[in-house]
């Protein structure tokens, strides 16, 4: 019957993924299983990487609310890092009131989607799961989607994305950069033709950018960080939001702490849209982060946490190679490989089908439709480009991805893929 008034709202894939994992037997911290499933960093220690507190000493004053905002010391924080990192020698300057501090991503996400007005919202395939029920419940706005395939490299020129706004009629563009699932990456000449792009046009790029330290391609300067801040010309005139956070890059997912950057005027709507959703970030743990982003602790922790997570990039796709599962377009950043399993017979060629086969293993991945977001279930997705791809996660610790590969392993065996 269901509870009248109500709708159950969309689960997203990777939910959906880790209930089925339970139901057969995987509990979280079971290091048997290989959890190649759920998008978060290990966050034990890795080597030369900053220590996190384990401690928090408060003050009586954090027993209180924050403001919806974020802490002024926080603010304050974040926008000196992106002007130490991206913005020396540029005249406009980031400050506190670029910024608003949201507790976690999704949180994030749902302020500025409550923020965006009646307008063409353009957004490319496969994404993060986690945007299809954001475009979904917020009715005043239109998704519109660009899908992107494997002969591409799912990579979105500067030209492509110009086209889509001009002939789509967007507004509004967003997309995750670095790109999860594929492990793709904007950087350089090309991400400052993006933030041309949306000056010129005036259209609102909201770039989630999660995965900005999981930077592969500059071997040569470790450390390097990746963000079109860099590009921006004036922080308060160019229409363009920045979405990060403690979660990835400091490797804190359940501190939910996280930040929107952007011109004062949007961040001040992101603030209201604050006072009715969630109410804030947690005030101790927001304290507890200042410390983490004075610019030369967060580079000395981007350099540990690029070369930790190459190693265990690399091993990964070597294991996979020796598989017969060759990785058609390696990822450039984050933690993620985009494998195409068209190679393998059926029915195993099907993510999900291969999925269900891997749980029975102990390892767990996430079936590629579930990163062709849908909103408003306006697309038949019986013929997806995206049924024939899992997304395998290297975030966790190396001994648990050797587990995952194990149980890969044991399953090509068992349909005879390899002997």
């Amino acid at each position: 019957m269901g509870t009248p008034g109500f709708e159950h709202p969309p689960t997203t894939g990777v939910i959906y993924v880790m209930d089925r994992a339970a139901a057969k037997g995987w509990k979280y911290g079971d290091r048997s299983w290989g959890n190649f499933g759920q998008g978060a960093p290990e966050v034990g220690p890795i080597p030369d990487a900053v220590e996190r507190p384990l401690t928090i000493t408060m003050e009586q004053d954090e027993f209180e609310y924050a403001p919806v905002a974020g802490l002024t010391s926080l603010r304050s924080a974040v926008a000196n890092l992106y002007n130490v990192r991206y913005r020396e020698g540029k005249e406009s300057k980031y400050t506190w009131e670029n910024v608003c501090i949201v507790p976690g991503g999704r949180a994030g996400l749902t302020r500025i989607a409550a923020s965006i007005g009646d307008a063409n919202v353009g957004f490319f395939l496969p994404e993060y799961t986690a945007y299809e029920a954001l475009l979904t419940i917020f009715k005043r706005f239109v998704p519109i989607p660009t899908p992107l395939d494997k002969d591409t490299n799912y990579h979105i020129t500067p030209g492509r994305l110009y086209r889509e706004i001009h002939d789509r009629g967007l507004q509004v563009v967003v997309a995750s950069n670095p790109s999860n699932p594929t492990g793709q990456l904007i950087e350089g000449e090309e991400l400052e033709k993006w933030v041309d792009i949306a000056r010129t046009t005036k259209t609102t790029m909201v770039l989630d950018e999660f995965y900005s330290s999981y930077i592969y391609t500059h071997p040569d300067h470790p450390g390097k960080t990746i963000s079109s801040a860099e590009y921006i010309d004036d922080v308060n005139v160019d229409p363009v939001v920045i979405l990060d956070g403690m979660t990835k890059n400091f490797r804190l997912p359940g501190w939910r702490v996280c930040w929107i950057l952007g011109p004062k005027e949007y961040i001040s709507s992101m603030a209201s849209s604050g006072s009715f959703l969630e109410g804030g970030a947690n005030h101790p743990l927001q304290k507890a982060s200042i410390p983490l982003l004075k610019p030369s602790s967060a580079y000395a922790d981007a350099c540990a946490l690029q070369k930790h997570f190459f190693m265990k990039k690399q091993y990964v796709l070597e294991r996979l190679a020796q598989l017969n599962m060759p990785v058609t377009v390696p990822p450039k950043a984050t933690f993620y490989i985009w494998l195409d399993l068209s190679h393998l017979p059926e029915p195993y060629c099907n993510g999900l089908t291969f999925f269900e086969a891997c749980l029975d293993e102990k390892m767990i991945c996430v079936p590629g439709i579930f990163f062709d977001i849908n909103p408003g279930r306006r697309r038949d997705l019986t013929k997806s480009p995206y049924q024939g791809f899992v997304r395998l996660s290297f975030g966790p610790p190396l001994a648990e991805l050797k587990n995952g590969l194990d149980g890969m392993e044991r399953l090509l065996k068992k349909i005879s893929y390899i002997s």
